[in-house]
């Protein structure tokens, strides 16, 4: 599933770590840093005896052919062996309408220090983990399986009501409609039924299906698809249960300009152009709007497409995204945002039928960037009440900080540093068997407490169980620099910490690895015994 060209990154990353060269660099579209791709990368960058490094990385960067006027993004890498810090440059700026054969005039910021997989200094984003607490939550909407499915709004609701009342017609919503708050389509959705019940169940939807779809299936490679035409699309068995026992569930664009959630009735299927997730609370709707999961989004899910809009991936942008431990003082506030959040954009597309959110994120940008509101984006601001809509999302704002713990004036970075801490935390504590499951009733309706695999001491802050756990060097060489790499991603840790993450390592090995860094200065002691990296 990774980009062809990630296939000539793997031979050269082998053939730089078995010493056959030196370094080497390579020129990719801007989606290495997007989830199969980065698979490829980070078994080599977090290899403990032989890793190699990015030594220079731009992750995203216009390619421009003025001749032929083809226009991608690109990112570039350069990788090296051992863990040096390397030289990471940002566009922030493109002087469009200046293009010349050879590209287009750019301003790059840049940064030094260790570049992680998603191409980005700082917060280990792309090392966090899954909790078991989001698990089964959130998932890509159906893959559409042709028109020969459709059946118009009025047709559905004058000739089709049973069929609608059994499940059988279902609403059907892409992140087009979504974004323009349009009405839904019906289709015909024969899923769970063999092809002689869904004849019996509804004969004349049948044949429409037997004439529109099944001589078009017969032509596709997909055995599933071919042998199973009267299906609209896979079973998604994972994902139709968590509909069940909600009457609306917060829904967004896989790809789009703007990070923006909202709420779906439960009997729309979503389209795989949305990111279907399982939940009805406004407070969760308030925490997924909120900044501090937006930047958290932007930062896990990575940039896509000539528009570069960011890609929200479920496996990484939700899956291990920590929701605060907020009190029943703090829910109930962010309940009532949520709800204002969502009524009040539902209500202003209501009324303009031709507004969407596209439009109105924009001008929200332009109004927080201090520019000038004018002409059509005044019309937007008018019919949007823009300056509510900011309110709110302040607001929003300040009470997940506030269920967080945290200043409300945080810096983006400082935002991921805190939530890859407290994701380790919440790791940690799912290993010794506390789960703050987002939806109990579902996930766990049995009411079951996790198995704790063992005795509940500073050992279990390493969250990757034994079958996880890294091979101990035998050079000692190799065994610093393990050393060294744990303490970096761990932060701080203790020496039982560290050998926790080795298979065959001992608290007594580690020490006196931990004092030659401190000698070199790659650490620093702590109190209580810990060193900081």
């Amino acid at each position: 599933s990774a980009d062809f060209v990630m296939y000539w990154w793997e031979k050269a990353a082998l053939a730089t770590r078995a010493g056959r060269t030196r370094r080497f660099g390579f020129i990719t579209t801007n989606s290495l840093r997007q989830t199969f791709n980065r698979q490829v990368l980070e078994p080599h960058l977090s290899d403990p005896k032989s890793p190699l490094s990015l030594t220079f990385a731009i992750p995203d960067h216009p390619w421009v052919d003025a001749g032929e006027g083809a226009a991608v993004r690109i990112a570039m890498t350069v990788a090296s062996p051992g863990t040096a810090p390397g030289r990471l440059f940002t566009v922030t700026g493109e002087k469009k309408g200046e293009e010349v054969a050879e590209g287009r005039a750019v301003d790059l910021s840049g940064q030094i220090g260790k570049i992680f997989g998603d191409l980005r200094i700082g917060a280990d984003v792309a090392g966090a983990l899954s909790l078991r607490a989001n698990e089964r939550l959130a998932y890509q909407g159906v893959i559409p399986g042709g028109d020969g499915f459709r059946v118009s709004a009025q047709l559905a609701t004058s000739e089709y009501r049973s069929e609608i009342e059994k499940g059988i017609l279902k609403k059907y919503l892409n992140g087009r409609q979504f974004i323009a708050a349009a009405k839904p389509d019906y289709v015909i959705d024969f899923v769970g039924l063999t092809e002689s019940e869904a004849r019996t169940a509804a004969p004349r939807l049948y044949q429409q299906v037997l004439d529109l779809v099944k001589p078009v299936r017969a032509a596709v490679k997909r055995e599933a698809r071919r042998t199973r035409w009267w299906l609209f699309s896979e079973q998604n068995v994972t994902m139709r249960p968590m509909f069940s026992g909600v009457g609306r569930y917060i829904s967004t664009c896989r790809t789009a300009k703007h990070r923006v959630f909202g709420f779906l009735p439960s009997d729309i299927l979503p389209d795989a152009k949305l990111i279907a997730i399982g939940m009805d609370g406004p407070d969760q709707l308030a925490v997924l709007s909120s900044k501090v999961h937006v930047v958290w989004a932007i930062a896990s899910g990575g940039w896509l497409g000539v528009g570069n809009d960011s890609n929200y991936n479920h496996a990484q942008c939700f899956n291990p995204f920590p929701f605060p431990d907020a009190s029943e003082a703090q829910k109930a506030q962010l309940r009532l945002l949520g709800e204002e959040l969502d009524a009040h954009r539902k209500a202003q597309q209501a009324a303009h039928p031709k507004l969407t959110l596209t439009a109105m994120y924009n001008v929200l940008e332009k109004l927080r960037a201090g520019e000038r509101i004018e002409g059509r984006d005044r019309e937007t601001y008018d019919q949007g009440l823009i300056g509510i809509l900011r309110t709110i999302h302040d607001r929003i704002d300040a009470a997940v900080a506030q269920a967080y713990g945290w200043p409300l004036d945080l810096s983006d970075d400082d935002i991921l540093h805190c939530l890859v801490a407290l994701n380790r935390e919440r790791a940690a504590e799912e290993a010794r068997g506390q789960i703050r499951w987002l939806r109990p009733a579902y996930q766990n309706p049995a009411g079951q407490t996790a198995i704790t695999q063992a005795t509940q001491t500073e050992l279990d802050v390493g969250v990757t169980d034994s079958t996880a756990k890294t091979p101990w060097p035998k050079s000692l060489p190799d065994q610093i620099t393990a050393v060294h790499m744990a303490l970096r991603d761990l932060g701080e840790a203790t020496p039982s910490q560290i050998a926790h993450r080795f298979t065959k390592a001992t608290p007594r090995s580690i020490q006196p690895l931990l004092e030659a860094l401190t000698a070199l200065g790659q650490a620093r002691p702590l109190d209580q015994g810990r060193f900081a990296g």
